[in-house]
């Protein structure tokens, strides 16, 4: 008997139980996996309150870092006692043990501790896909990071520095704009108290930016569009605040032929060899020095819901994690 945590019916944090379950011998092409860290993220909150549906009861969490300790037929890939990290669907990472799909899980390098990689799987996955697949940022290019001094947001502001460009970030308090500006944002802009959309002008002398990266939602929505370039991108990865209004057409074009994309990091890794090269140019990074992976909050397991409610009240700053 190993412990998780489980819900029943959608609701607050306040739901989240934690509970005796009984983990099944793993399968044909699965491992069971010992949690030596998980990996805390909004999306946990999106299943928790049922804006992503799944069935009831559930598990919840998306990734950890941990070692084998068995394999089913068929896997040949991993060995026991082997370490490993993961960001993965369906949620159920909340465990102290779990079995899953071994092409789903990745061999964590030594150089990395299983705090980093359950910190680091979903939130830097994201980030790759972000600024190296969905608009390949380049030297000399100047970005918008909305939540800049989030998990993904600090991860994408060190990342895109490295790479050259110069980051502009909005964040929601002075504290936040120091952390932000030490970890590669050029402008930090308090957005409770300074107009995102003037600053970006002023900062880019009125032209704007060719790519807008947000993970709010509807509060900043409108103002994303003003701070694009002609043909701009609009990247859509998240809704903190909620979902985004009906895109309406006319907008895009009206504010300079616009395009607007909503990716996922689980299509970007629902390719074996796919989920190797971005999990592998993670690790290349972070191996580099050029990304530090900063673990700002950390919690028992049994106490996710106290995680969780910090994590809406946004009291946390970087990456999260809870420790079985």
């Amino acid at each position: 008997m190993t412990k998780a945590i489980r819900f029943e019916r959608i609701g607050g944090p306040q739901v989240l139980q934690w509970v005796d379950v009984d983990v099944p011998a793993p399968g044909v092409g699965e491992i069971r996996v010992r949690h030596h860290a998980v990996g805390l993220n909004f999306i946990d909150v999106y299943f928790r309150t049922g804006l992503y549906p799944q069935p009831l009861p559930a598990g919840l969490g998306m990734e950890a870092a941990g070692e084998v300790v068995d394999v089913g037929p068929g896997v040949t890939d991993f060995a026991l006692g082997e370490r490993i990290a993961y960001a993965a669907r369906p949620p159920g990472a909340y465990a102290q043990e779990r079995v899953i799909t071994a092409s789903s899980v990745v061999k964590l390098p030594q150089s990395i501790s299983y705090e980093q990689g359950a910190a680091m799987m979903l939130q830097g996955m994201t980030a790759q896909y972000l600024l190296r697949r969905t608009y390949r940022v380049k030297a000399g290019d100047t970005i918008l990071v909305h939540a800049a001094a989030g998990g993904v947001g600090l991860i994408m502001c060190q990342w895109a520095k490295a790479l050259g460009a110069t980051v502009i970030g909005t964040v929601g308090s002075d504290e936040k704009a120091a952390l932000a500006k030490a970890n590669g944002c050029d402008h930090p802009i308090v957005y409770t108290r300074e107009d995102f959309v003037q600053r970006v002008k002023e900062i880019t002398a009125g032209r704007g930016v060719p790519v807008v990266y947000d993970s709010i939602g509807k509060d900043t929505y409108a103002g994303s569009l003003d701070c694009l370039a002609p043909f701009g991108l609009f990247v859509s990865f998240g809704n903190a605040t909620g979902p985004l209004p009906p895109i309406n057409a006319a907008d895009l074009a009206n504010h300079g032929s616009l395009y607007f994309t909503r990716p996922t990091l689980f299509t970007h890794i629902m390719k074996r060899e796919d989920l190797l090269q971005i999990s592998g140019e993670l690790f290349d990074v972070v191996q580099r020095g050029w990304v530090r992976i900063g673990i700002h909050q950390r919690y028992a397991l049994r106490d996710a819901a106290d995680a969780h409610r910090d994590l809406e009240g946004r009291r946390t700053t970087g990456s999260s994690i809870l420790l079985p």
